[in-house]
């Protein structure tokens, strides 16, 4: 039987199990404890592990199988989209307020339950970015932030991380311009982790952990 692996505090930054024991039930859960320090979550990203957990709970970190991802050229943008986009009511940035867009992911997120950007998580994510290891795409309209994406880049892999909205399409453009930059930048795959109804219509699928995690073993030459 399966056992979920605990992390002390005072672990090596890389000591994660197989991602072959993550549990079935919950689907993908792999370990608990450690902690958000740049090291771990970079040694953890690199090995198809991410952190995610509610305020009051430890750290969890999950592997799923099957893994939810894009293609870049399966994209899908819609009508209304494309017409936004042609008009040019959007101004696009990129790294130019991390901060603000992690705000507003946890901002989008709040509901029953609260959001899972919880401060650390919000502190250790903008440690990755002053790093140069984690970018945020900014949609602006009439010169407010409308909405943007945030996410950690592993060699040809983008680990989408959350986005927002605050006005329509404006997290569908940030998706958008990132699919535009990939072939450029040679990304070759953008990590959704799991899937929605939205995120399909979009154009992600499911892919196998083992190929997910081939995307990853190229980061080397990526």
């Amino acid at each position: 039987m399966k056992k979920l692996h605990w992390i002390s505090a005072d672990a090596p930054p890389e000591h994660f199990p197989d991602v072959a024991l993550a549990l079935d039930d919950p689907p993908g859960l792999l370990a608990g404890g450690g902690d958000l320090s740049v090291p771990r979550l970079l040694a953890a990203y690199r090995r198809g592990i991410f952190p995610w957990y509610l305020p009051g709970q430890p750290v969890l970190w999950w592997s799923p199988d099957p893994r939810e991802v894009l293609l870049p050229a399966q994209f899908h943008a819609s009508r209304s989209l494309l017409r936004r986009l042609r008009r040019g009511e959007f101004r696009i940035t990129e790294n130019q307020d991390f901060p603000a867009v992690v705000d507003g992911c946890a901002a989008d997120r709040s509901g029953a339950l609260g959001t899972w950007i919880t401060p650390e998580m919000r502190a250790a994510y903008i440690d990755l970015a002053r790093r140069g290891d984690a970018h945020s795409i900014e949609i602006w309209r009439d010169g407010e932030l409308a909405g943007g994406l945030y996410g950690v880049r592993v060699g040809p892999v983008f680990c989408g991380e959350s986005m927002f909205s605050r006005r329509d399409d404006a997290s569908k453009a940030a998706l958008a311009h990132l699919v535009g930059q990939c072939p450029a930048r040679g990304i070759t795959l953008i990590d959704c982790q799991l899937p929605s109804a939205h995120l399909r219509s979009l154009g992600s699928q499911a892919m196998p952990r083992r190929e997910y995690l081939s995307h990853l073993a190229a980061q080397s030459s990526g």
